[in-house]
């Protein structure tokens, strides 16, 4: 087994022997708004959270088989990781304003650094899947996904934080409007909105994949239209992008085949209206107790019957070979202004531009026609990890349903189920 020696490992050892404290969107939001003293022992607690979980995965990286952890791919990871460990464990306990200020340009740059880690994974875990049965190396790629999500959202919303608790307009004891966002939790998502600003950006990216006269499928939207919760805005829209893209993609698709059967071309037989308009994509949002669903069906087929069995696989599928040549296009995960101009319409554009980039924002906003084939998992492991679910029911030769399920209450603990089953070993 590869090893590399780190500085200290008795505390490393020590750390990768605790477990992380789960946390709920409440506890991440809260306190609204934080006094210094508060905001001090907040970055001190944070920064010792984000050592403890780089261990556990050191850890976690060390007892992979030795043919898989010399992939140069996870072999870089590995290396990402034991600097970010190296460089976390030398900061000092952090007691004034300043120091925390040091700490945010520490994690800002660490955040921008660790953009290559998504991409660089999936390659390796896709180059490994001779190597190790694809059941572990899910398994593997899931925990550390998982894990990932929980240190990259201690990290955002502690940058967020100081970033408001530093604003000319921040005022101590202020009630927030419901419309506002404490640190990177909006506090009142409405489905409705998420929905017609992820449509509007899928539409865009479709028109820019088939063509400008491409006859986008009209997504309608019905059920509890005012449903409501606290999320972290970012990754609500990644899932909803990624189906609802998906849905589009498999209606066009679909209908410039039939168009083709047909002796036409599709784009030519939309403007002589010798073609019916694509069926139209429905979601339904259901507001209940304690979860809210959102259901998008549509009309694009179905899923091949050979592709169901991999279909939440990050490691095996028969298009692995296609999905490992579009990552490998795919340096890292760097924001997009799609993300920015969600930002100025929610009325963020009066804060102080973020000194991280996203790591969900471009995929989503990536180049239209580059399909990475890990955005159905990676949007199953982002439901999960907030105590949701995504399910997906396939009729071949008709088309998919997709059922989201988001707790609304935002007092569920993250879902490090799979972490801690892996942290006992």
């Amino acid at each position: 087994m590869l090893t590399i020696a780190l500085p200290k490992a008795g505390r490393r050892c020590r750390l990768s022997s605790t477990l992380a404290s789960p946390t709920t969107r409440t506890t991440t939001a809260t306190p609204q708004t934080p006094p210094q003293c508060r905001h001090i022992n907040n970055s001190a607690w944070r920064a010792v959270s984000v050592l403890d979980d780089i261990a556990h995965r050191i850890r976690d990286m060390q007892q992979l088989p030795y043919g898989v952890v010399t992939n140069p791919h996870i072999s870089d990871v590995y290396q990402l990781y034991h600097n970010a460990f190296d460089t976390f464990r030398k900061v000092k306990e952090v007691k004034t304003l300043e120091e925390n200020d040091h700490l945010c340009s520490i994690i800002g740059k660490m955040l921008k650094t660790h953009l290559t880690v998504i991409p660089k994974l999936a390659m390796g875990i896709l180059e490994s899947n001779g190597h190790i049965d694809p059941a572990v190396l899910d398994h593997f790629m899931n925990t550390i996904l998982r894990s990932r999500i929980s240190r990259r959202v201690i990290a955002e919303q502690h940058l967020a934080l100081t970033e408001t608790f530093g604003a000319d307009w921040f005022s101590p004891g202020a009630k927030l409007h419901e419309s506002d966002f404490i640190g990177e939790v909006f506090i009142k998502c409405v489905a409705r909105d998420v929905v017609e600003r992820c449509s509007s950006a899928v539409e865009k990216l479709a028109r820019s994949t088939y063509g400008p006269d491409v006859r986008v499928p009209e997504i309608k939207i019905n059920g509890h239209l005012d449903a409501s919760f606290p999320f972290i805005l970012s990754h609500i829209e990644y899932i909803i992008g990624e189906l609802l893209r998906n849905a589009v993609q498999a209606v066009i698709e679909r209908q410039q085949r039939l168009a083709a059967e047909g002796g036409l071309d599709a784009t030519t037989a939309a403007h002589h209206q010798q073609q019916p308009p694509p069926p139209p994509i429905e979601v339904t949002i259901c507001e209940a107790q304690q979860h809210v669903m959102i259901r998008i069906s549509d009309q694009g087929g179905g899923i091949p019957t050979n592709e169901l069995p991999y279909l939440w696989s990050f490691s095996s599928g028969p298009q692995s070979r296609r999905r490992l040549e579009n990552l490998r296009r795919v340096p890292k995960l760097a924001a997009t202004m799609q993300e920015l101009h969600v930002s100025d319409e929610l009325g963020r554009a009066d804060l102080k531009t973020p000194s991280y980039e996203s790591s969900l924002a471009s995929l989503t906003g990536r180049p239209p026609n580059l399909r990475l084939g890990i955005g159905l998992p990676l949007s199953r492991v982002y439901a999960e990890y907030w105590a949701g679910g995504l399910e997906l029911h396939s009729l071949w030769g008709y088309g998919v349903d997709a059922f989201l399920q988001i707790s609304k209450l935002g007092n569920k603990n993250e879902q490090l189920t799979t972490r801690a089953s892996m942290d006992a070993i």
